[in-house]
């Protein structure tokens, strides 16, 4: 895409105190940014490219805009990042300020509108918005808000398991969730896999690391948090067939292709706040509201998460770790009486407030080939 000629000299590089700079600790100028701002990853005539979003509106090219503010030399020229995981690796590390310098000549320069606007700011509804990032890990909070607990019993039965809960919390549980093949993005389907037929939705907050983590303390967790986003932990019910090897199996219920919508960016921390003091999460179906929960509901804060993420394995930048979901899934009884599962021609629709919504249909899978019997069955075929 050809660069905008008319890219003038930004007049304000960094934040003067005194007649020094401030620096912060990894050596950087300190600034502030003139708007909040969101990052994703967009597909822009063809080609997959890294974008700052600002007031949920507007896209901005990462390179074309670099490129065209190193025109002036009072700005270095440094690399940018070909991921959004590389991104967030060196945020702290130089690509802050740099977003930040962008963001601030956009703004202070009026260039987001009219003929003024460079051809490398787009209107988001002219991209095509991807996943804003392939996580290197995924890891998701099972049973994590007071109001899941127990839900696939009557409305008595999960306030007592509630009630037990909160009376003794134990630790985090955490699972594996896939992201090659899993993680879709905004307005992407949903494929129900041949013959399942109890799949299930659990919206959750995605938490990015931004700083690698292990043994991390709860009240040092902050610190290694880069931001968030929206994720759907969708999640197939039907379990295995019982002639086979007994017990749970995760990799049924929550690893299938398309079963981790994220999106539709990321919000870097200073622009969201405390997630346990604002988070509101909702899911609807075709319109109608099944899930909506906050911060208050939930068993372990994400910080305590993270703490009991990090005491097993190491937390890298670029990984996420979800928080949970609230009671209304699929599964549950408690809040509707029966079970209700996702249907191929559904639209389901994941909210966080502060962070953006995710839209996905819901597809099915056509029938496979024939195959020597070792495939996932159907769930009619052993569950009535």
């Amino acid at each position: 895409m050809r660069t905008s000629r008319t890219f003038l000299t930004l007049v304000i590089p960094v934040l003067m105190l005194g007649g020094s700079a401030l620096v912060s600790a990894q050596g950087n100028p300190v600034i502030s940014s003139a708007e909040p701002f969101k990052l994703g990853t967009f597909d822009i005539a063809g080609d997959t490219r890294i974008g700052i979003v600002l007031r949920d509106a507007l896209v901005v090219e990462l390179g074309a805009a670099n490129r065209a503010l190193e025109r002036d030399p009072a700005y270095p020229p440094i690399p940018m990042p070909p991921t959004m995981v590389d991104l967030i690796g060196r945020y702290e590390y130089g690509m802050k300020t740099r977003l930040y310098e962008i963001v601030n000549y956009l703004v202070r320069a009026n260039r987001l509108a009219g003929t003024n606007r460079p051809a490398w700011v787009h209107d988001v509804k002219t991209v095509d918005i991807l996943a804003p990032l392939m996580p290197g890990k995924m890891l998701n909070a099972a049973v994590n808000f007071y109001t899941h607990v127990g839900e696939t019993g009557s409305a008595e039965e999960q306030k007592k398991a509630e009630a037990e809960r909160r009376a003794k919390r134990g630790i985090p549980y955490l699972f594996l969730k896939p992201t090659r093949g899993a993680v879709i993005g905004d307005g992407d389907n949903v494929v129900i896999p041949y013959g399942r037929d109890r799949v299930d939705w659990e919206v959750e907050l995605g938490i990015v690391i931004g700083r690698a983590a292990r043994d991390v303390p709860a009240d040092k967790a902050a610190d290694h948090i880069f931001g968030y986003t929206v994720t759907v932990d969708v999640s197939d019910r039907g379990g295995r067939p019982p002639d086979s090897r007994p017990g749970s199996d995760w990799l049924v219920g929550k690893g299938h292709d398309t079963f981790a919508p994220m999106g539709p960016w990321i919000v870097p921390k200073e622009f969201y706040g405390d997630p346990m003091k604002r988070l509101r999460q909702t899911l609807t179906v075709d319109g109608k509201v099944m899930q909506e929960g906050g911060a208050a509901d939930m068993i372990h804060s994400i910080y305590e998460l993270i703490e009991y993420g990090s005491s097993i394995i190491t937390l890298f930048p670029g990984d996420v770790l979800n928080n949970g979901t609230s009671g209304g899934t699929g599964m549950g009884q408690a809040y509707r009486g029966a079970e209700r599962f996702l249907k191929p021609g559904e639209k389901m629709v994941a909210s966080i407030d502060g962070i953006g919504t995710i839209t996905m249909s819901v597809v099915s899978e056509p029938a496979p080939s024939p195959g020597t019997g070792s495939r996932l069955p159907p769930v009619s075929t052993y569950r009535k």
